[in-house]
């Protein structure tokens, strides 16, 4: 018997669940206890100027998202949530996540109109 593609699909997002909710506390670990900022509002890979002024609003994300992730799981495992709703959290958490890290990575990396100045010594 194969299994139908929609309950693959499912699967698949119940089992990322896992690996997202651990790297996004796993991150907010980092940022809130470590102090390490080296992951925080990266833009192209690179961190801003000041990344300490932007930890508190990246570490946030990760903790939020990663703690609703973590419900989702608990709530599945435990029988709470029905098919709908935890896919739901799930969905909402994930693309909530996306747009919350690219907010915080575009504000911490402002954009600037004109030209580029150019660096002291550099050839032209």
């Amino acid at each position: 018997m194969v299994p139908h593609i929609s309950t693959v699909i499912t699967w698949i997002l119940f089992l990322a669940l896992f690996f997202m909710a651990f790297f996004w506390l796993r991150r907010a670990y980092k940022i809130f206890i470590k102090h390490d900022y080296s992951e925080v509002a990266l833009k192209g890979g690179e961190p801003p100027a000041d990344p300490e002024k932007w930890s508190t609003a990246t570490g946030l994300v990760n903790l939020v998202t990663g703690m609703l992730a973590l419900i989702a799981i608990i709530g599945v495992l435990i029988g709470y949530f029905h098919y709908e709703t935890w896919t739901t959290i799930a969905g909402t958490t994930i693309w909530l996540k996306i747009f919350a890290d690219f907010i915080v990575s575009r504000q911490a990396h402002p954009y600037t109109f004109g030209r580029k100045k150019s660096k002291e010594g550099s050839a032209e």
